[in-house]
Parts: structure tokens; sequence; C-alpha cells
């Protein structure tokens, strides 16, 4: 019987410390048997505890396993396993390996220590450039006061004999030594005019604090300054808001996968700013929960200095303030990809909302806080309308009961209408956001739409697609069940766009059909 041992390795692998396992088993499943053929069939090699219990239900015999593990992952002596992920075990490959070494801070390139002395290995010029954009930052004065070696150390860059660490030379190293320490490393700035074609290009090795220097001057005169004024407030706007992108750029170098041929690179289109870095989204994060998901970093040492410098912050909340930087100018979210091998982040370089920003300054100033979840839930209503739970729990990555939770507020200060759409619910914008957010100055594309005028907007694209395709008409039954309106609602959105000249009916009664003007 022990041939057929009722466990499996996933049990072990992961990482826990102890793991436990309850087993029906039968009388005649010898535990020592048991335990031996757990001991021969992994690697390294496990002995677990086996506690036997009697109980009234089933064979009436429960075993419990118990495994000690120190050194994950584990797999059987042909070097395969399995990981739990969800409700499912799955092959452990080498991707899954990778990750969980990556996670644990196993494979990390940046702790290393470099041989050489301090002076001949670092560029005065990083560590200038270094603090620079440190204090900038508002990192602590009493840390970028000290000295070079002193500052090193605050920061963990120095082993216990005195060596930099390989995130040292990353950070502010001569160019010659990163090239060295890291050869597949580099950095890359194109101008493009098309998808193929660029007129302005520049390249180079160097250290984070230059580099990061580097591509913002080089972002700069693409991304000026606009000042409006909007009654009592003096607004601000780039197109590419500086938290979003310093974040953004700081995140390509501390996740970057410095252990392959890879470069970060920042391409500015005339429509948007792409930034990406090499290396895939590890540990469980990806695209649709990368607002939420627990911190993990490929190169801990590096994060962990970034993080003492106030460089990138220790709660995971970069992405969150690209986020919130580019939605309370009224614009679209960032936009995230893993492409496996690479992640990229998108900025669309749409017209900031004047009317949007002052909204959001002046509901900040009348003490009603609005969230990342907020931001996202309003942008989108501006360009749709309306919204439904699980839209807006897709959106801000939440459970639908925490959206539900937090637009409550809104709604009590009259920021959103709730209504019902049959079973569902959705939220729209109430009348005085609506009117809060017009303006002539305003983008037209961006003025939010009642919910009456967006329906008279989607009846005229109905008409005009059953014109296209034969159809006479579309008849008022139909329109209301699309729409989801009452009866009331339909006649006073078909009545408003008849007085306009726009549509007509034809026939009476509930036969009677609407067309476009001119079309019989």
């Amino acid at each position: 019987m022990a041939g057929a041992v009722p466990w499996s390795l996933e049990s072990a692998t992961g990482g826990l410390v102890a793991r436990r396992r309850s087993l029906a088993s039968p009388e005649n499943v010898d535990v020592n048997l048991l335990k031996k053929a757990i001991y021969d069939r992994t690697d390294p090699k496990l002995t677990p505890a086996v506690e036997e219990l009697r109980v009234p239900e089933g064979t009436g015999r429960l075993l419990v396993v118990q495994v000690h593990g120190d050194l994950p992952p584990y797999t059987d002596t042909q070097g395969a396993a399995k990981i739990r992920v969800g409700k499912e075990c799955k092959p452990l490959t080498g991707t899954k390996r990778a990750e969980i070494s990556a996670a644990r801070g196993d494979s990390d390139i940046t702790s290393g220590e470099v041989e050489g002395a301090i002076e001949a290995l670092l560029s005065p010029a990083g560590i200038d450039a270094l603090r620079a954009i440190a204090a900038k930052q508002n990192a602590p004065t009493e840390l970028l006061q000290k000295g070079t070696v002193d500052l090193l150390r605050s920061i963990d860059l120095l082993t216990e004999r005195g060596r930099l660490r390989r995130a040292a030379i990353l950070l502010a190293g001569r160019s010659e030594h990163i090239a060295r320490v890291f050869p597949g490393y580099s950095w890359s700035f194109l101008r493009m005019r098309s998808s193929t074609e660029y007129d302005n290009q520049d390249r180079g090795r160097d250290c984070l604090a230059i580099a990061i220097s580097r591509l913002e001057e080089l972002i700069l005169p693409h991304n000026p300054i606009t000042t409006v004024e909007q009654g009592l407030l003096h607004l601000e706007f780039r197109k590419y808001p500086t938290i979003a992108l310093r974040e953004a750029l700081m995140n390509a170098f501390a996740h970057a996968d410095y252990r392959v041929n890879g470069v970060i690179q920042v391409r500015l289109y005339d429509d948007r700013l792409e930034i990406a870095n090499p290396g895939g989204l590890i540990g469980g994060i990806s695209v649709d929960n990368i607002l939420r998901h627990a911190p993990i970093a490929r190169n801990p040492t590096l994060m962990n200095a970034l993080i003492s410098l106030n460089l990138v912050n220790r709660n995971n909340l970069g992405v969150q303030r690209m986020y919130q930087a580019m939605l309370q100018d009224g614009k679209e979210p960032p936009v995230i990809r893993d492409e496996g091998n690479a992640v990229r982040v998108t900025f669309l370089g749409s017209e900031f909302s004047v009317p949007f920003r002052a909204f959001v300054e002046s509901t900040m100033r009348a003490g009603l806080r609005l969230t990342l979840e907020h931001l996202l839930v309003l942008n989108y209503l501006v360009r749709h309308g309306e919204i439904d739970g699980p839209t807006a729990a897709h959106i801000c990555q939440q459970h639908e009961r925490e959206i539900r939770e937090g637009l409550r507020v809104l709604i009590t200060r009259d920021v959103l209408d709730v209504r019902r759409r049959g079973a569902a619910t959705v939220w729209q914008l109430s009348p005085s956001t609506i009117r809060a957010l017009r303006d002539e100055r305003s983008v037209p594309s961006q003025a939010p739409l009642s919910k009456f005028e967006a329906a008279e907007s989607q009846i005229l694209a109905w008409l005009h697609e059953a014109e296209g395709s034969g159809r006479p008409g579309i008849p008022s039954a139909e329109l209301r069940e699309r729409l989801g309106f009452s009866n009331e609602e339909i006649k006073y959105v078909t009545k408003k766009l008849r007085q306009k000249k726009q549509i007509e009916t034809t026939g009476k009664g509930p036969k009677a059909i609407w067309i476009l003007v001119g079309e019989q």
C-alpha cells in the first residue's frame, strides 16, 4: 500500500514552514511505510510527522500529515512538482520557479558584492544626481547630508566587508563599471514620428540617477506647463503629469530584470508616451490586480535603497499615484501591458479637462476626499453616462460589495445618482455634477451627457444602423427595452427628438415605428 501514497508534493511547495493535511486512510496503510515513501520520493528529502486519529466517519481512521520544509520548492525525485494557484494545483514550471525565487529574493542580482575601491567604482556626478533627485522627493535631510560611505551604509549598500553592493553601482556607478557588472543593461529614448520612424534618439549606460534625470530632460520640451484660471483656482496642467511620469520611470528601473539583455525604453509619440522595462510581472501580479496586489520586488536590495531615499513608495503606491495623477486631470488612466518578457506603461496624450480638475479641487476643499476608486468611476461616467456594479468592480479591481460601499458617500453628497435597470443597479452623475462639469472651455468629447442626452444619441445611432441594414425603423417598445426606460421616459426622449425634427413616427399605436426624418 505504500506505493499508492495519498499525498501530493504541492503541500510542501511554495515556501511554507509547515503544512498540515488530513487523509482518510484504510486500516492496512502502514504509517512508517508512508513516511518512508514520502522521504524516498522527495527532493530535498522530507520526513513528515504523521498523527493517527480515530473518527466515527468513513474508514474510521484519519492520518494527519504535517510537513516541515525549509528549502522549497520541493520536487519528486524525477524533478516534477506542483504548486497551488487558487483552488488548482498547477505544474511548477521554470517560470513559476523563477517567480518564487524572485519573490523570496533568492535571485536578487542587485545584492551581490563588487570588488574594487569605492571611490573608483562610483561616479561623483552620479552621487550628486542621486542626492538631487532624492531631495526633490523629500528624502530625510540627515540622510542626504551624510558622506558618501555613510550614506551608502545607511541604505544597506555596503557589505560587512565594506564592499559595494551591485545596487550601489546601478544607482551611482561609473558607466564602465555598470557595463561590467550589468552587461545587459542600457536605456534609450526615441522621439517617434510614426510607428517605425524617429527624428531624435539618445541612449546610454548611465547610472539610474543620471539616466532618469536625462530622460526627464528629453521629455520636458514635449511636456510643457499650461496654466488655466478657473474662478479662484489657478490650475496647472502637463500633457503627462510630472508625478505619473516620475513614478513610471522609477518603476521601470526598480523592477527591470537586470539578468537579461534588455533596454529600459522610452518612446514619445505625438499622441502617447510609452515606458517599457525588461522582465514581466512576477509573484502573481497581473494587469488585472496590479492596483491591489501586495508589493513584490524583483530586486529587493535596489528597491530597499530606493525606499530609504523616498524614490519609491514602501506600500506599493506608485501605480496608484500614476492613476491618480492622470485621472484628476480628466485624462484616461495609464495602460499597463505585461508582454511576458517586458512590462509596458502607456500614457495617452488626451486633452486635460479644466472643469473636471476644478470639480476635483472644489470637492476636496469642501471636505470630500475623492479616492482612486471614485476617480475611476467618475472618469468612466463622463465618457459612458452610467456604470453598473460588475463594470465598476472590474475597473477598480475590487469586489463589487466594496465598490457599492465606496460609492455610497458620493450618493449622499449628491455627486452620483443610483438607479435600477431591471435587476441591476447602475450609477449616474447627478444633475449638479453634470452642471459643474459643463464649461465652454472643456473639450467637447469630455462633456458628460445626461441620461436622456445619451439616450438621444443612442437612438439616432440605432436608427442609422437600421436604415443601413434595410430595416423600416424601430418600434418604441424595442427602444424602451434596449435602453431600459419606462414608458414615460421613452416618450420624453422621442418627443425631444421629434421636436428637433430628427426623427418621426410612421403609423399609430403598437405598430408605429420611429424612423429618421426624411426616410419613408
